[in-house]
């Protein structure tokens, strides 16, 4: 894409997000990398609102549908073949909800929350949804990749702060590749313990 790029006068618009980003869910140098990402501070959840927004509003007749069709889509790197057109890698399966992703993230980094309060609040906002043992699951799957993927934030490509929440290495987020998770992750293992 770079090559190409260059031969037309063009530049590679990256489309990752920031809860990709957050959770390292891209692969380094790939589709982790472009000239520009112009949804490096918009988490996926915000984007899916965003999407199913315009397709209420203001999106005509003809892309409605289409959009909604994206919207009911699992989301996939599509990495593997779909077999007999069913998606055979779908991503909240594997690293967990990005609705729990995107809530824990916020109230790490804009709230400054430590583990316990993150657990609490989200108990509580999900409990429709999820038992506290599942949110806890999913909380150390999101410490476990906010550190061990750190290398993939500190080679971002620029892009726009649209938010509040921003991990680019140039701005609000500032962490060493090698910073260890393991007092975070010794505190989301003790909290069904109390």
């Amino acid at each position: 894409l770079f090559n190409y790029a260059n031969k037309v006068g063009g530049i590679v618009v990256g489309t990752g997000d920031l809860s990709e980003l957050a959770l390292g869910w891209c692969t380094y140098n790939a589709d982790h990398m472009a000239s520009y990402n112009v949804n490096a501070s918009v988490p996926k959840t915000m984007m899916a609102y965003l999407v199913r927004w315009y397709g209420t509003h203001r999106a005509d007749a003809a892309l409605k549908p289409v959009l909604r069709e994206v919207l009911d889509t699992p989301i996939s790197p599509e990495l593997i073949a779909p077999k007999d057109g069913d998606i055979s890698q779908e991503t909240e399966t594997i690293i967990g909800p990005y609705e729990l992703h995107d809530f824990f993230l916020y109230h790490l980094m804009r709230e400054g929350a430590g583990l316990e309060k993150i657990f609490a609040l989200a108990s509580l906002a999900f409990s429709d949804r999820y038992e506290p043992v599942t949110i806890q699951r999913w909380l150390k799957v999101f410490v476990t990749r906010f550190f061990t993927q750190q290398f993939k934030r500190t080679t971002l490509p620029p892009g726009p702060k649209v938010g509040t929440v921003s991990l680019s290495p140039r701005g609000d987020w500032r962490m060493p590749d090698e910073a260890s998770a393991a007092a975070y992750l010794a505190t989301v293992d003790a909290l069904l313990d109390t």
